[in-house]
């Protein structure tokens, strides 16, 4: 799968569906049909809808640690803790289970962002917080992160 493309606000109903925006779907055409996975972020107070391809993906990389190994073990429990197979009904909406729902502090709005292969899924109020400029520098992460990679042979990236 490309990449994912795209920041869109929308709202969850009481029941907990939320209704995929138009250019969303539209990306995800491909990837309808073979179903999604919707899982706990790590890092952070939201979730991540995984098409069933990089769910897949990632899966092959996680079967390859050690599970002899206790640290391996442990990770693999707690990064597949809460994980939930997902379908996309004709009418484009997802159900979010409530115990995703209370993981993730979502209310009403929520905000769908692109992850490059992934889509994350915020309670709005909670977005708008973690990616406020004034608790992190953006440009000295930007530095940190990506200052040393240079995928051309001209040194240019």
């Amino acid at each position: 799968m490309n990449s994912i493309v795209g920041t869109y606000e929308c709202k969850v109903d009481a029941k907990g569906r939320l209704l995929l925006p138009a250019p969303l779907k539209k990306q995800f055409s491909a990837a309808l049909q073979d179903g999604f996975v919707l899982k706990r972020s790590v890092f952070q107070p939201c979730l991540e809808l995984y098409p069933m391809q990089e769910w897949n993906a990632m899966m092959q990389k996680i079967n390859k640690l050690n599970r002899f190994v206790k640290k391996n073990n442990d990770f693999i429990r707690r990064f597949t803790a809460g994980v939930k197979v997902i379908d996309i009904d004709n009418l484009g909406r997802l159900l979010i289970p409530k115990d995703l729902v209370t993981f993730a502090g979502i209310n009403k709005d929520l905000v769908l962002s692109s992850a490059v292969n992934i889509v994350e899924i915020w309670d709005k109020d909670l977005y708008e917080k973690a990616i406020d400029d004034s608790v992190i520098d953006f440009a000295d992460l930007a530095e940190d992160v990506m200052g040393n990679v240079n995928d051309d042979d001209n040194g240019v990236s």
